[in-house]
């Protein structure tokens, strides 16, 4: 079964231009047999699916519950907990990697770094945490080795990457729009049909493969330098917020221990 392991819809992701229901319906009619919704810091794109399509249409088809998940230095992480977990601290952007490796496991779950060898700040290889600590890949359950908005080169270093470490490698599409939908693949057994089950084919290494088409029309391909600009003003604002959010968080978790210590 085919499977697209890196995908945006519009439900979940801001940036999205693809309604859940139309991401299903292209993938069915390239020959894909499910997804893995990756939307940004949020499950909202997989409660829509769960609320308003589960058992009631494209019951041949499946949607596993996934996040992409935006860490405090280390790049966006792609990340699969099982299907009786609800961890909302996936929700909140901003924990060091070493941490969210830590909870993730806990519970019984995988991940490992999207595109790793992308855009600047962006991307695991090229962050701080990596030329830090090398050798934390050893910690990653898997790596996305083809992405099919990311260059023939991006993705032969991931490649590498995997091959280092004896890590399996995936596909998926990253797609934001149309016709970038079903461009890349990773194949995995029929009998996967759980989130459960496909953590467990994924840790065993039984992914059959994994591959696809680049996408030729990204941002990046069409503006040049002046992605550069945009990638720099991502790192900024999911610095900024990732700083407003902790310092609320944790001014909040203050507060009730002082009313606790005021109680007793």
């Amino acid at each position: 079964m085919k499977i697209d392991m890196h995908c945006h819809v519009k439900e979940g992701s801001i940036d999205s231009r693809v309604s859940m229901e139309e991401y299903i319906q292209l993938l069915q009619s390239r020959g894909f047999g499910g997804m893995v919704i990756t939307d940004h810091d949020t499950y909202n794109g997989y409660r829509y699916w769960k609320k308003n399509l589960k058992d009631k249409k494209y019951t041949d088809f499946k949607v596993f519950k996934g996040i992409e998940y935006d860490t405090l230095g280390a790049g966006h992480i792609l990340v699969i907990v099982p299907e009786t977990i609800k961890l909302r601290i996936l929700e909140l952007r901003g924990l060091p990697l070493n941490i969210l490796i830590s909870i993730v496991h806990s519970y019984g779950g995988i991940l490992g770094p999207a595109h790793p060898c992308g855009e600047k700040y962006l991307s695991f290889r090229n962050t701080r945490t990596y030329r830090r600590d090398p050798k934390i890949v050893e910690q990653f359950d898997f790596v996305e080795v083809f992405n099919a908005c990311e260059d023939e080169e991006s993705n032969a270093t991931a490649c590498r990457l995997a091959e280092k470490y004896h890590k399996p490698g995936v596909g998926g599409s990253d797609s934001h729009k149309m016709d970038c939908v079903g461009l890349a693949y990773t194949e995995v057994p029929d009998t996967v049909q759980t989130e459960t089950d496909l953590i467990n084919c994924i840790k065993a290494q039984e992914v059959i493969g994994c591959g696809g088409t680049l996408y030729r029309r990204t941002t990046k391909d069409k503006i040049g330098k002046v992605n550069t600009v945009l990638v720099y003003s991502f790192w900024f604002y999911n610095k900024f917020f990732t700083l407003v959010k902790t310092h609320k968080r944790n001014r909040k978790l203050r507060a009730e221990y002082s009313d606790r210590e005021a109680q007793i």
